[in-house]
């Protein structure tokens, strides 16, 4: 039976790492994880509850396409409390993860051949979803003065159909100010570039707060999710934010795609919002963890980094290494028991020189891969 053209992704390869940690783990050995972007904790434990007794009480069947409107609400009002944002809750689209958002997104604002800005490096399912759906994904190198993020230069005259960014950034954990993102928004738009904002990693910043592109613009997409600063990956559910004269198309293509993102799941999101504390706790570890790796990193021989505002990632240069860097995380792996992810998931032309180190699991992890790290680099000279 033939395949499509469509589907000829790449795949993903941090989960080819992680396989081949659960091998190793498998045979016996301790792996410490630095390669998966999944928060070493779980859900909150209000959600927990909420859930247990919502399943007491009620069949939790499908819900409306658009979300239940309690969580839409809770959601909208969570804008006003971060950055000051009035945001009608109508506008509120609850998603089967942040990847249900990108679907819907990019169905939503473009036709086949289209071309779709991505920074790179930068998260690489953005460019497999787009070349999924005969889109034509359009790379745009950054530079380290830029901070690893993508600038109005990047992209002038490459005659975009849209622009997509991300703030904290995967890999790099770097953010966009108020006047970097005002920067790309007015240039987007000038072309006539539909602007989608990834911010699935707000919530997680250690010295200022991420800018929303809702704070600049109404005609943008924005797109969240739930499983990085409310520590709930598995659940799969997000949302996403569109102007109001998209709702109806939006809700139109989601109840035909997902017909809904999973009733337990927003039950428990819903209840997740009002779980600061443990939130804050969570984040607390992510802020002592980021300090031993931009300290332990350094001290490792991993020297050349880009600075982590935010997320719980660290991006290394290691171009003084290796030229590949998948092979250089496959002998860390071997010999130091520590999974990293080589940044040819990222950036496919430059990521043969750079790792992803993430910092989302206990200190005490932490501490130890550092520790494994350093005493690897010490014996490899």
């Amino acid at each position: 039976m033939r395949n499509s053209t469509r589907s000829g992704v790449d795949p993903f390869i941090v989960m080819d790492v992680m396989e081949a940690a659960r091998r190793a783990e498998e045979a016996g050995r301790r792996i410490i994880h630095m390669e998966v972007g999944q928060p070493g904790t779980g859900a909150p434990k209000g959600a927990l509850a909420a859930l247990e007794g919502a399943m007491k009480t009620g069949s939790l069947g499908y819900t409306v396409a658009l979300g239940l409107p309690e969580l839409r609400q809770r959601i909208a009002r969570l804008y006003g409390e971060w950055y000051g944002v009035d945001l009608n809750p109508e506008r509120v689209v609850v998603t089967p993860g942040s990847s249900g958002g990108f679907l819907l997104a990019f169905t939503a604002l473009f036709d086949t051949g289209d071309r779709v800005g991505i920074g790179a490096p930068g998260y690489p399912s953005y460019r497999q979803i787009l070349r999924a759906l005969g889109l034509v994904p359009v790379d745009l190198p950054t530079a380290p003065e830029n901070r690893l993020q993508p600038v109005p230069n990047d992209f002038a005259g490459l005659d975009l159909a849209g622009l997509m960014v991300a703030s904290p950034a995967n890999p790099t954990g770097t953010m966009l100010d108020h006047a970097a993102m005002g920067s790309l928004i007015e240039a987007a738009q000038g072309q006539g570039a539909s602007f989608i904002s990834d911010e699935i990693y707000h919530g997680l910043e250690y010295e200022a707060k991420a800018v929303t592109a809702l704070e600049l613009t109404d005609e943008c997409y924005v797109i969240n999710s739930f499983s990085k600063y409310f520590s709930m990956t598995g659940w799969r559910v997000g949302w996403m934010v569109v102007p109001e004269d998209h709702v109806r198309v939006i809700e139109r293509i989601a109840q035909n795609m997902f017909i809904c993102a999973p009733h337990a799941s927003q039950v428990a999101a819903l209840a997740a919002m009002e779980c600061e504390e443990e939130l804050q706790a969570n984040l607390d570890v992510y802020r002592a963890n980021r300090a031993l790796m931009l300290k332990g990193l350094p001290g490792a021989g991993f020297t050349d980094i880009a600075p982590p505002d935010g997320a719980f990632y660290v991006y290394a240069d290691v171009s003084d290494l290796t030229e590949d860097s998948r092979a250089l995380a496959a002998e860390i792996l071997d010999k130091a028991g520590v999974a990293v992810t080589p940044g040819l998931d990222f950036d496919p032309v430059r990521g043969h020189r750079t790792l992803r180190f993430s910092y989302a699991r206990a200190t005490a992890d932490i501490e130890e891969g550092l520790a494994r790290l350093k005493a690897f680099m010490q014996a490899r000279g």
